[in-house]
């Protein structure tokens, strides 16, 4: 019901999202756009591009004083690095004379696997796309996703669980202070004692020309029992969220709840116990499924955790091949990143917020907002509020 469609190359004029199948009726701010844009830009240890772009969404079309219409929404974040790129990214105009192609693809990026689907001469047209660029686009239309979700009083937050080798531990919080402590931190990190841990690692990775990955948790309060379905494979909430995080450039690995933790222990440990609460209300007293089974929304917080794999260019290249030659030579370097975990973070947050506004379209209908609010109570009401701690 809800669908996003992007476009635009990272060096190119713009980046476009267009975000279909929202209701009418819900009051969005630019501020709703830009939030999140800034927060991806954070982070410790991003690149000198973070440094050029201050991005901004402009609001095209789909909305009139600051409301919905129903219709498509447009929106666009222009790349201030164009006027550096334009003669090299021209559209339309032939190719400067001296153009220096990139002919050596990196290992880990899409360089190759590029080469082989498209067989370009010059592999700037293959990274031009599958640059992490494009997620900005994600980005400001999960800020729309996210504003319809808190007229539901859902909220979707990340954090940084780990860096390289340094693990955080936030065990023992509640889900708020956890959110706090990490939009305070540079790192997106609840643990403090973790985080200077972790910069030194950065530290260490940008001296020796290398770069580090980690892993991000994203946490889903206040969605209510019942979404997803288990009826079809491609219905499914975990399914649908799994797919939606691994389409992040560079995440390798997504879990829910206990994960693959869940494969070393029996049932006896794995397994959300059900318990009579006050007012006959069915409670759980742990949340080890992450708060979806069979692939619907069991009323618990959403718990899901990615691996971000360390960005693949490096200011010490590793070994490759010249495509034109077919000499050894070193990997083509530009300007990276030496960690962006923090930034894949808040990405991820925008791909759960379109997904479970999807779902939650599917529940309650997808017209109106006050008609969707008005299905939402009444179910509300059968099975009770869900669990935010």
């Amino acid at each position: 019901m809800l669908r996003l469609l992007t476009a635009g190359e990272s060096h190119g004029q713009a980046l476009l999202a267009i975000l279909e199948g929202l209701p009418a009726g819900l009051h969005i701010s630019r501020e709703d756009l830009d939030r999140d844009l800034r927060r991806r830009q954070g982070g410790y240890g991003r690149g000198e591009r973070m440094r050029i772009e201050h991005d901004q969404a402009r609001l095209l079309s789909g909305a009139r004083f600051g409301k919905t219409l129903g219709g498509p929404l447009a929106l666009l974040i222009e790349n201030r690095d164009w006027p550096n790129w334009e003669e090299r990214m021209n559209p339309f105009a032939p190719p400067p004379p001296a153009l220096e192609e990139a002919r050596v693809p990196r290992p880990g990026h899409g360089d190759l696997a590029g080469y082989y689907k498209f067989g370009f001469s010059d592999l700037r047209e293959i990274a031009e796309r599958a640059s992490a660029r494009e997620t900005a686009a994600r980005v400001a239309a999960g800020g729309v996703a996210r504003k319809f979700l808190k007229e539901f009083e859902v909220e979707v937050f990340s954090h940084l669980l780990r860096v390289g080798s340094v693990q955080a531990c936030p065990e023992g919080e509640q889900w708020e202070e956890i959110r706090a402590r990490a939009e305070a931190s540079i790192l997106r990190c609840a643990d403090p004692q973790a985080e200077e841990k972790m910069k030194a690692a950065i530290d260490r990775a940008q001296r020796e020309g290398d770069t580090l990955g980690g892993v991000f948790q994203v946490v889903a309060l206040g969605v209510p029992a019942g979404l997803g379905s288990y009826s079809q494979w491609d219905r499914r909430l975990d399914a649908r969220l799994a797919a939606a995080i691994m389409s992040i450039p560079a995440v390798k690995g997504v879990e829910i709840g206990l994960g693959f933790a869940a494969a070393a222990q029996p049932g006896s440990q794995v397994h959300d116990e059900i318990l009579l609460g006050r007012e006959g209300r069915l409670i759980r007293p742990s949340n080890r499924a992450g708060g979806i089974e069979a692939g619907l929304s069991n009323g618990e917080p959403i718990l899901l955790q990615a691996a971000m794999k360390p960005i693949p260019t490096l200011q010490r290249p590793l070994r490759s091949v010249n495509l034109h030659t077919r000499q050894q030579a070193p990997a083509g370097k530009e300007r990276a990143d030496v960690c962006a975990v923090p930034a894949a973070g808040v990405v991820a947050e925008a791909m759960c917020c379109l997904v479970l506004a999807d779902v939650f379209m599917e529940k309650y209908g997808c017209d109106t907002l006050q008609e969707m609010k008005a299905a939402w109570e009444a179910h509300r009401r059968r099975i009770g509020p869900p669990r935010a701690t």
